[in-house]
C-alpha cells in the first residue's frame, strides 16, 4: 500500500531524523511527526486508514512530510514492541523503500506476531535474503538500539503518553489530538501556510 512511499524524494536529513524513515520531502512546507507502538492497535488504525490518505493528499503534491519515531510503549501488554521497533529501525537504514513494507507487514500482522512473539518471521517475508541478512545483522547493532531509545526520549520530551502521538513541528509546533477524524486533520492542514 505504502511501497509507493519508497520512491518519494528524500533530501539530506538532520542528524535527528532517519532517512529511511521519511515520507516525503523534507523541503515540504509542512512536517508531522508520528510517535507509535508496533502493538498498538491505535496505530495500526491510524497506519492502515489515515496515513494513506495523508500521503495521497498532501505528501504526493509535496506539501507535507512525514517523520516516523519508534515509540515501543513499556507495557507487559506489549512486550514485543521494542524488538519490532529493533527491526524496522533497522530495516529503515536500508532506504525507505524497505522500511514502509516492513512497518506495513508489522501492522497488518500484529494480532498474530504479537501473539506468538514471531516478529522476525513477519518482518523477514517482506525482505530479500539479501535484505534478510543485513537486517539481521543490524537489528542488535549499538546505533540501531541507540536510535530507538533516542525515538523513545525524543517523544518523552514531547510528553508523549500514548499512542499514535502526532505532531505538526513545522511551519509551527502543535500537538494533534488522536483519535482524529480526517476532515478535522484536512481543516488543519489547508489552514496552515
Amino acid at each position: 500500500m505504502l511501497a509507493v512511499c519508497g520512491l518519494l524524494p528524500c533530501l539530506a536529513a538532520s542528524p535527528d531524523v532517519d532517512r529511511g524513515k521519511i515520507l516525503g520531502s523534507l523541503s515540504a512546507p509542512i512536517q508531522i511527526e508520528v510517535y507509535s507502538d508496533f502493538e498498538c492497535p491505535a496505530c495500526k488504525t491510524f497506519h492502515e486508514q489515515m496515513l494513506p490518505r495523508i500521503v495521497q493528499d498532501y505528501v504526493i503534491p509535496g506539501r507535507v512530510v512525514v517523520v516516523s519515531h519508534e515509540f515501543p510503549l513499556n507495557i507487559a501488554a506489549h512486550k514485543y514492541s521494542r524488538e519490532a521497533a529493533n527491526y524496522a529501525t533497522a530495516a529503515a537504514r536500508l532506504g525507505s523503500g524497505i522500511y514502509q513494507p516492513v512497518t506495513d507487514a508489522l501492522f497488518r500482522n500484529q494480532v498474530s506476531w504479537e501473539m506468538t512473539g514471531k516478529v522476525w518471521e513477519t518482518v523477514s517475508a517482506v525482505l530479500s535474503a539479501e535484505q534478510q541478512k543485513k537486517v539481521q545483522a543490524l537489528v542488535n547493532d549499538p546505533s540501531v538500539l541507540a536510535e530507538v531509545q533516542h525515538d523513545v526520549e525524543a517523544g518523552n520530551r514531547e510528553h508523549v503518553n500514548s499512542t499514535p502521538s502526532l505532531f505538526i513541528t513545522r511551519p509551527r509546533h502543535m500537538a494533534l489530538p488522536w483519535p482524529m477524524n480526517y476532515s478535522l486533520l484536512q481543516s488543519l492542514l489547508n489552514g496552515l501556510k
